[in-house]
């Protein structure tokens, strides 16, 4: 994979490209999760070349073949290295979909960088998968238990819990032989403890209050989707992002916070109806 050199790291990235790709053909940006790396959308990029659009995949820093420089980390900063990301490869425009701690940064990104403000990286479509615009009392309980266990144990042991949150009891009786592979992340324990900052120290209200939602985005595009079952990070509080942008889509799907792999078909058909534009 190629690397790019940017805001003082190196980040990994890679081009899908659609049948009969051109020029003009519109981008994706797909953002990862927490302790996720670009092959995180594997159950969504033959979905979204088929229906004709590029993709851009990376790795955040701390992950993958990016740099893994100390921390902490937080939005802001995860939301520069895209920027950056985006000049470096001369991106004037495209949609994003950023699941979980993704939904953060993209919500950095659009508060820091409103459209029409750089010449690189202005966006048509976003989609907030699967977050918030801060964390309630239980997410940080929770997540302060994944600092410890990442201290006390190690980052796989935090995985193996991350999972019982993130899909419905169905699937691991129905395809527990996919766990394992879902458990080995291979990250350093500074690392994951960096981007672990991102998401217990976000907290975007106060700017969405002043804004009432991101500058050159208006008119619906913005999405707000949930799945339906989500524990890790409730429902309620991907309902209460989604109250704060003006005109935004709020969209539900079948899964848990793991949504995107447990059920790709109803995921990406809503991502896809939304981008292609259906509002409904």
């Amino acid at each position: 994979m190629p690397l790019a050199n940017v805001n003082g790291i190196t980040i990994n990235y890679l081009f899908h490209d659609p049948p009969g790709f051109k020029d003009d053909t519109s981008l994706v940006v797909l953002v990862n999760g927490l302790a996720d790396d670009h092959t995180t959308w594997s159950a969504q990029t033959s979905a979204f070349l088929s229906a004709g659009y590029r993709i851009l995949t990376y790795d955040h820093r701390g992950i993958g073949q990016s740099s893994k420089p100390p921390g902490p980390y937080t939005a802001d900063l995860l939301a520069t290295d895209l920027h950056e990301l985006l000049k470096s490869l001369k991106i004037d425009k495209a949609n994003f979909v950023g699941v979980s701690m993704g939904g953060m940064v993209l919500q950095s990104y659009l508060l820091t960088y409103p459209n029409n403000s750089s010449k690189f990286g202005s966006m048509e479509k976003v989609v907030l998968a699967c977050t918030y615009a801060a964390p309630e009392e239980f997410c940080s309980r929770l997540f302060s238990l994944w600092a410890d266990m990442a201290v006390k144990m190690s980052v796989r042991d935090v995985m193996r819990d991350v999972l019982l949150w993130a899909f419905t009891p169905s699937f691991f009786e129905e395809r527990g032989n996919e766990v394992g592979g879902l458990e080995g992340v291979e990250m350093g324990r500074e690392a994951y403890l960096s981007q672990l900052d991102v998401i217990r120290g976000f907290d975007t209200r106060g700017e969405l209050e002043k804004e009432r939602g991101f500058g050159g985005l208006e008119g619906g595009k913005v999405m707000v989707l949930a799945g339906e079952e989500d524990i890790l990070i409730p429902v309620r509080l991907s309902r209460e992002l989604a109250g704060r942008v003006e005109g935004c889509v709020w969209k539900t799907v079948k899964g848990c916070h793991a949504c995107l792999w447990e059920y790709p078909d109803s995921f990406n058909s809503a991502v896809l109806d939304f981008l292609n534009g259906d509002k409904s």
